[in-house]
């Protein structure tokens, strides 16, 4: 399949004034697309898209808000039809789960999955009328396997998946394309005081958005950064649960979302209110 050019292309990418949100805004940009960034900080969002240029811009939208995520897709589309949308928005609580506060497990919740199920129930229409489209839902590597201290976050990846391959199904002959990205651990504040996994290294916001911006041209359908994890994580089951397990605690995965510095963490903790 000849690759699509992402050239006039408008592209609206939630979670955008940080980290692989920030990061896939240039990238797009760069590539000759029509971006415009949301985020729950407004002002940030607008500073995001005055520092792209290149027509940017720059609105408010809580994902998990119905209404909300619906008054940002109409000020992204006022003047022209939404091409992509990229599901960006998420955030990660991570810790004992019983030490989890039933606020914490609900807010990773409304924002991981309704995020997505808000943002493709109100995009996906206009698409397939039009017969053209392309949703983009960046969920983790920690959707395809466990990782202590990250029960509901683990959980809410795992959704991102299972409902962007559900939807691929669902809609195909429409014209709508749909990606799951799965970035293994990625420098953002995601990660803060936290201990990356031995072996692999620790990816860039850089990295994801390049992988995102090839799956919109490719039409991949998944995307894991770095790529030399996807094959792991898809032939794990054919290992068993025994080994598995083995390797991640040798491996330091199943140590890292459990044994973290909190003091290092307070800051997104606060932010996303998980303190």
């Amino acid at each position: 399949m000849a690759n699509t050019s992402l050239d006039g292309m408008r592209v609206a990418v939630t979670g955008g004034a940080r980290g692989i949100g920030l990061a896939t805004a240039h990238e797009l940009s760069r590539r000759g697309a029509t971006v415009v960034i949301g985020d729950l900080d407004a002002t940030l969002a607008a500073e995001a898209a005055a520092r792209i240029g290149e027509g940017a811009t720059g609105l408010a939208v809580d994902v998990a808000d119905h209404d909300s995520f619906a008054r940002f897709l109409a000020g992204a589309t006022a003047d022209a039809d939404l091409d992509v949308l990229v599901n960006n928005a998420g955030i990660m609580p991570i810790g004992p789960f019983l030490e989890q506060t039933p606020a914490t497990l609900r807010r990773t919740m409304d924002v991981n999955v309704m995020g997505c199920l808000n943002g493709m129930s109100l995009a996906l229409p206009s698409m397939i009328e039009r017969g053209t489209g392309h949703v983009v839902n960046v969920a983790s590597t920690a959707g395809k396997t466990p990782v202590p201290g990250g029960v509901a976050y683990c959980g809410s990846k795992s959704a991102v998946v299972a409902m962007t391959e559900t939807a691929r199904v669902e809609f195909e002959g429409t014209g709508v394309h749909f990606t799951c990205v799965m970035p293994h651990f990625t420098n953002t504040e995601l990660i803060a005081g936290t201990t990356a996994t031995k072996l692999f290294p620790v990816v860039q916001p850089e990295d994801v958005a390049n992988g995102i911006a090839d799956a919109i041209e490719q039409h991949r359908k998944d995307v894991f950064v770095p790529r030399m994890i996807g094959p792991i994580l898809q032939t794990q089951s054919l290992l068993g649960r025994r080994i598995r397990d083995t390797m991640s605690r040798r491996l330091g995965a199943y140590d890292t979302f459990l044994h973290f510095d909190k003091t290092k963490r307070s800051g997104y903790d606060d932010r996303v209110g998980n303190s």
